[in-house]
C-alpha cells in the first residue's frame, strides 16, 4: 500500500496552500483532485483581504499578486456608507480585487517548486481510519480503485466533499438566497468607480473588475427565484442590473455565466480522529463580504505548521487539536458576519430598514465600531484564546513589524519557521534552525515574542533571561 505522511483532497486554493506549505516545510504531501490538471478562469473568488495578503507574503507571493490585481482603498455599504480603508494596520490597507484562478496559479507553481505530489482525475470512494493512519480508498484515471495509505487527511475538496461525507460528519445549515446570478462580461461603458454596488427593491447587483478588460457581475432579484438548472442568458443580468443600479453598462460577450443558492453551513467539528476539514468542506456563507476564499487560505495557514510540527516529531499530536479551537469560532464569525451584510444589504421590512439607518451613522461616527467590522472583514481583527496567565499578546496577530538590520517580520516568516524577535543578541538557534529564526527589534522593545509560522503570537515574556527563553522554545518549537 503506497504511503505518504500527509494526503490533502482538493488542490483549489485552499489545498494548494497547505499543501505547499507541507512540502516547503519537508513534509511529504500528496494531493488528490477528481478533476483533470487544469485551473478554470470560471471561479467565483475575487477579493483577498489584509490578512490573507499577509499570509501570502509571508510565501513570498503578496507582491506579484499585487502587481496584477485592482486595489480598492474604500468601501461603500448599503449605499451612503463609505469606510476608508487606508487606516488599516497593514502593510496591505487595502482590499486586491483579483480573480481566484490568478491566486491558484501562484499556489500551484510554489507547490509544484517544493516537490507536492498531484494526482489528477482521482477521486475519493471511501476512508477509514485506525490508531496509526488512514486509509483512503482512490479510484484513478483508468478506473481502478486502490488504497492509498497516509498519517493525516485533509479534506480541502469543497461543499460536496467527500471526506466530510467519509468520516459521517453533517453539515447543517441552510439556503440563505436562490437564484444568485454571476457572470464575467465586457462592458461598453465603464463604472466610474472600482467596485459599484446597490440594491433598489428586490434588485442587487455588484461590479467589480478583474484588470484583464472583464467585470465580475453579482446580481439577484429576490422576485425571479427560480432553481439553479434554469436556463440563464446575458438579458437576464441585464435586466437585475438595470434594476439595481440604474443602467447595464452595456455588457456584452459573457466569457461565464451561472445561476446557483448560497448557503450558510458549517461543520460542528474541524477534525475527527486523523481527518481535518479546511475551507469550503469546513464552512460556507454567502459571497457579502468576499470572505470564502480568504477564510479557507487563513485555514490552510494555521492547520500547515502545526501538522509540519506533529508530522516532523517536533511537537505531540495534542497540538492539532488546537485546529478545531481556533478556527471553528472564526468559521463561525464568519457565517454571521457575512450573513448579516446580506441582509441589511437587501432589507426591505420596515424593522430591518430601520436597523440599516440605524447601522450606518454608527459605523460611520463611532472609530471602535468601524474598526471590529474592518478587523473581522479584513481577517486582521481576529485573535486566538490564550491560555490561563500568559501574556497579554499570546494569541495576537503580529503586524509586519521592522526589524534590526532592515528586515521585516513577514519577510523572515517565509519558509515556515517561527520567528523569535528579542530585545537585544540571543544565542544560536542550534538544531532548530530549519524551525526558527531569530531576530531583534529595529526599536528598543523590551518584549520578547515569539511568532508562529501563522504570523500570530505563540508566547511573549518582558526582560525575559535566557532560561527562560530556551524554556519557551523547547516547549513551542521542539528540542534541539
Amino acid at each position: 500500500m503506497n504511503g505518504t505522511p500527509v494526503i490533502v483532497v482538493g488542490s483549489g486554493p485552499t489545498g494548494l496552500l497547505l499543501a505547499g506549505d507541507l512540502a516547503t516545510a519537508g513534509v511529504p504531501v500528496t494531493v488528490l483532485e477528481r478533476r483533470p490538471h487544469g485551473i478554470s478562469n470560471l471561479s467565483r473568488a475575487f477579493v483577498l483581504h489584509a490578512r490573507t495578503l499577509e499570509q501570502l507574503d509571508a510565501r513570498g507571493l503578496a507582491d506579484g499578486l499585487e502587481a496584477f490585481g485592482q486595489r480598492l482603498d474604500t468601501l461603500r455599504l448599503f449605499g451612503s456608507l463609505t469606510i476608508d480603508l487606508g487606516g488599516l494596520p497593514s502593510r496591505f490597507n487595502h482590499l486586491l480585487v483579483l480573480p481566484q484562478y490568478e491566486v491558484e496559479q501562484a499556489l500551484e507553481r510554489r507547490a509544484v517548486e517544493a516537490g507536492v505530489d498531484f494526482r489528477y482525475e482521482t477521486e475519493v470512494t471511501g476512508l477509514s481510519q485506525d490508531a496509526n493512519g488512514v486509509t483512503v480508498d482512490v479510484r484513478g484515471p483508468d478506473g481502478v480503485t486502490e488504497p492509498l495509505r497516509g498519517e493525516y487527511v485533509v479534506g480541502a475538496d469543497g461543499m460536496r466533499s467527500a471526506v466530510r461525507d467519509a468520516i459521517g460528519l453533517p453539515f447543517p445549515g441552510r439556503s440563505v438566497i436562490r437564484s444568485v446570478l454571476l457572470a464575467d462580461v465586457r462592458l461598453a461603458e465603464p463604472p466610474e468607480t472600482l467596485l459599484t454596488v446597490n440594491a433598489v427593491g428586490d434588485a442587487f447587483a455588484f461590479l467589480a473588475p478583474f484588470g484583464d478588460g472583464y467585470h465580475r457581475v453579482i446580481a439577484w432579484n429576490r422576485a425571479h427565484d427560480v432553481p439553479d438548472g434554469e436556463p440563464l442568458d446575458l438579458d437576464e443580468i441585464k435586466e437585475v442590473t438595470r434594476l439595481a443600479l440604474g443602467r447595464d453598462f452595456g455588457m456584452h460577450d459573457a466569457r461565464w455565466m451561472s445561476r446557483f443558492h448560497s448557503d450558510e453551513r458549517q461543520a460542528p467539528a474541524y477534525r475527527v480522529g486523523r481527518v481535518f476539514l479546511a475551507g469550503d468542506a469546513a464552512h460556507v456563507h454567502t459571497p457579502a463580504g468576499g470572505q470564502g476564499m480568504n477564510t479557507g487560505l487563513q485555514d490552510a495557514a494555521n492547520l500547515s505548521w502545526k501538522l509540519a510540527q506533529v508530522v516532523g516529531g517536533h511537537a505531540e499530536p495534542g497540538l492539532l487539536d488546537s485546529y478545531q479551537s481556533e478556527r471553528h469560532p472564526v468559521g463561525r464569525a464568519v457565517l454571521r458576519s457575512s450573513g448579516g451584510i446580506v441582509r441589511l444589504a437587501m432589507a426591505d421590512r420596515p424593522w430591518e430598514l430601520a436597523l440599516r439607518a440605524a447601522l450606518t451613522p454608527v459605523l460611520d461616527r463611532v472609530a471602535p465600531a468601524r474598526r471590529r467590522m474592518l478587523g473581522q472583514l479584513t481577517g486582521i481583527g481576529y485573535r486566538y484564546t490564550a491560555p490561563r496567565g500568559a501574556h497579554p499578546l499570546t494569541g495576537t496577530r503580529v503586524p509586519d513589524v521592522a526589524l534590526a538590520g532592515g528586515g521585516r517580520l513577514y519577510e523572515s516568516l517565509r519558509g515556515g519557521r517561527f520567528v523569535l524577535i528579542t530585545p537585544g543578541a540571543y544565542g544560536d538557534p542550534g538544531a532548530r534552525k530549519d524551525r526558527l529564526t531569530v531576530e531583534r527589534w529595529a526599536s528598543g522593545r523590551r518584549t520578547t515574542v515569539l511568532v508562529r509560522p501563522d504570523g500570530y503570537v505563540g508566547w511573549a515574556a518582558e526582560d525575559a533571561g535566557e532560561g527562560v527563553v530556551r524554556a519557551a522554545l523547547a516547549t513551542h518549537v521542539g528540542g534541539q
